[in-house]
């Protein structure tokens, strides 16, 4: 009933309490009284304005705030950036601080920005720009209507250039001009910009510096690389104007990269693919409207049935996709074992569903319909959506999200496309190439592995992988210790489970789940697995203590990402840090590697003068529409510039088939 009333029980002859509680509750007493003040709401604070909460006095207590240069100053050095929007202190002034702020026409006599009104001065400024090391861009309406520069070096002004004060002529030679090769640019996510011009009719030439992709490569797991953001984190000063933010930030970033030693990653792999990824959106993949709104009927049609069998098995209807309906049907009504309880009622995630699927005929049906709606309300449903009037979709292709460096695909997410199930992978078979031109579709094998091998030095690794035997088999007999012929279809899947969970650092416990055995077994498999190959089992000791003394980890490229985790005095959250610092490297290299296997196959197409174009990449696959006639030569220069991308202590190699749909092709 209270902390008093236990300490009162433990003197009670007729508690059941154990002796050994008891003397845990009286060696901890004062601990446990300390905690219970701690967690205690105060509510006798002296308040000197108000005898009460009531009335008129309780509003003389109220908050004014007063929008001041230092708030502003300390929110900045603290990082409040949403605070700073919210209370709007950089814009709105207040009776008390309008004194300390500058107005709007100050700031922009501070920004400098002057607005070019006539040819003349128009060439004047193109000059500038011209001759300038770079000069900063920036779309301050976001379209093309209005383009702001700030040549560096140069007097520090802002120059506008404005549909709207311009002849027509003249600003459409000034795009022309500025959206050239003969103008080097820094601008902030070039390559949404790039398609913002290439959509104009300009060119994508011309770019020599992304500070958002700079400033994702130099703290790649913050989660925003806005101009706010970057010019608080950088501490470049306040500029009211985007192009002079932009010019700030360039030399900052710039000495930062080269700090790093991260300028190559910069200038040979990143700001490249941004042209790469601006043709690939725009020329988007081809879809069969028309298979795909017929596969969605077929998956109504499925959901439907399998909608009554469920309601039979029941014994009456429910919302089969609430969690709380289904856990009461299965736990209460249906008496299956139950699994853990949340908040809101029990838990019927995945893994319970998976544990009870042989228990009830239910069970799977139910599995089966979480299937179909997914398959049918994210591909069927949604991809139906974002079919472009050219009949293809058009996704977009982020390069800031992931720590790894990994690209990201949204809107759609064609990534994300099912392959393993029949009928996800049906998808597949939807995404074609127009009449007379197929698919050529390239791929990595087992790049990960391939690149643990040469990073970690183990000889016999990379002795398995230049045998040119089945990597998996190999790892099987030798993990089992059985003659190679005599590897067995469960060795071979162990061992391959093995491999790829070495590499992601997964526990013991995990394994076992995904194997289907007992932990300790999976345990015995990992140590089987680390004996033989002794070069991997040092190089996961010192990748993880490399990361601990430089509170980094990289890849082969120098991408870098921070790890503080690895310092936390949570368990989980070091733990979390040490599979990190084990698989990023690996990852964060096939990252850097497909990548700059893009910018190469691009530039070779267009050498050879092929009409092929990239029009996916999928983690360590890349897709290529051609004329059929192109087919196997394409075919040949995917392998050779993936294959050749990077030099090894083992092959990387690469599989490259052809075909009309992406299912044909893969």
């Amino acid at each position: 009933g209270s902390l008093d009333g236990v300490y009162e029980a433990l003197e009670d002859p007729q508690s059941d309490m154990k002796e050994s509680l008891k003397k845990k509750l009286r060696e901890g007493e004062e601990s446990a009284r300390t905690s219970y003040w701690l967690a205690t709401i105060f509510r006798e604070v002296p308040l000197e304005k108000c005898e009460s909460c009531s009335g008129r006095a309780a509003e003389d207590l109220q908050w004014t705030m007063r929008r001041t240069p230092e708030l502003l100053a300390m929110m900045k050095r603290l990082g409040f950036r949403r605070l700073i929007e919210q209370w709007k202190l950089d814009q709105v002034e207040t009776p008390a601080a309008a004194d300390a702020l500058p107005s709007s026409e100050e700031k922009a006599e501070a920004a400098e920005v002057r607005s070019v009104e006539d040819a003349a001065e128009l060439e004047t400024v193109l000059k500038k720009a011209r001759e300038a090391e770079w000069t900063a861009v920036s779309l301050p309406d976001g379209d093309l209507a209005t383009v702001d520069l700030c040549p560096v070096p140069g007097d520090g002004r802002v120059y506008r250039l404005s549909q709207m004060l311009l002849e027509p002529e003249h600003f459409d030679a000034a795009l022309q001009a500025v959206f050239s090769e003969d103008v080097k640019k820094s601008a902030h996510g070039v390559k949404d910009l790039m398609n913002r011009t290439a959509g104009a009719g300009l060119s994508r030439d011309g770019y020599v510096f992304d500070v958002a992709l700079a400033g994702y490569l130099l703290r790649a797991t913050d989660s925003d690389y806005s101009i706010p953001a970057l010019s608080m984190r950088w501490q470049t000063g306040e500029e009211p104007n985007e192009a002079a933010q932009i010019a700030a930030l360039t030399p900052v970033l710039t000495e930062a990269l080269e700090k790093e030693g991260m300028t190559p990653l910069f200038t040979e792999i990143e700001l490249p693919l941004c042209r790469v990824l601006s043709e690939m959106e725009e020329k988007g993949f081809l879809v069969d409207r028309a298979a795909l709104a017929a596969y969605g009927e077929g998956l109504t049609a499925g959901i439907s049935m399998l909608e009554e069998e469920i309601y039979a098995l029941a014994g009456h209807p429910f919302n089969i996709l609430s969690p709380k309906q289904l856990g009461t049907v299965l736990f209460e009504e249906l008496m299956l074992p139950a699994g853990k309880k949340t908040k809101t009622g029990w838990s019927t995630n995945a893994d319970v569903l998976e544990r009870l699927r042989d228990k009830h005929a239910i069970v799977q049906k139910v599995l089966d319909y979480r299937t179909l709606t997914k398959l049918k309300s994210t591909y069927a449903d949604g991809l139906l959506k974002v079919i472009a009037p050219d009949g293809r979709i058009h996704t977009s292709f982020q390069m800031t999200v992931t720590a790894t460096g990994r690209l990201s695909s949204t809107e759609p997410n064609l990534q994300n496309i099912p392959v393993r199930r029949e009928l996800g992978a049906q998808i597949r078979t939807m995404f074609a190439a127009p009449e007379g031109s197929v698919l050529v579709d390239a791929d990595y094998s087992q790049i990960e592995l391939r690149l643990l091998a040469h990073i970690s030095g183990d000889e016999a690794m990379q002795q398995a992988f230049k045998s040119g035997e089945d990597f998996h088999a190999v790892t099987a007999s030798q993990v089992f210790n059985v003659p190679l012929d005599e590897v067995t279809h469960t060795m071979r899947s162990r061992a391959k489970a093995v491999n790829f969970g070495i590499v992601y650092g997964i526990s013991a416990f995990s394994l076992a789940q995904d194997i289907g055995v007992r932990p300790a077994e999976a345990k015995a498999y990992m140590e089987a697995y680390l004996n033989r190959f002794t070069g991997v089992r040092d190089y996961m000791h010192r990748v993880v203590e490399q990361a601990r003394a430089d509170g980094c980890v990289r890849t082969l490229w120098n991408r870098k990402r921070d790890l503080p985790e690895l310092k936390s005095a949570n368990f989980n959250t070091r733990a979390f840090g040490e599979r990190v610092a084990l698989n990023m490297p690996i990852q964060g290299t096939a990252a850097d590697i497909i990548k700059l296997a893009m910018d190469r196959v691009r530039d070779r197409l267009i050498a050879e003068g092929l009409k092929g174009r990239l029009v996916l990449q999928v983690h360590d696959e890349l897709i290529v529409e051609c004329p059929e006639e192109e087919a196997e030569r394409t075919a040949e220069i995917l392998r050779r510039e993936m294959e050749q991308v990077m030099t090894l202590s083992v092959p990387l190699t690469v599989e490259a088939k052809y075909g009309r749909t992406w299912a044909d092709a893969h």
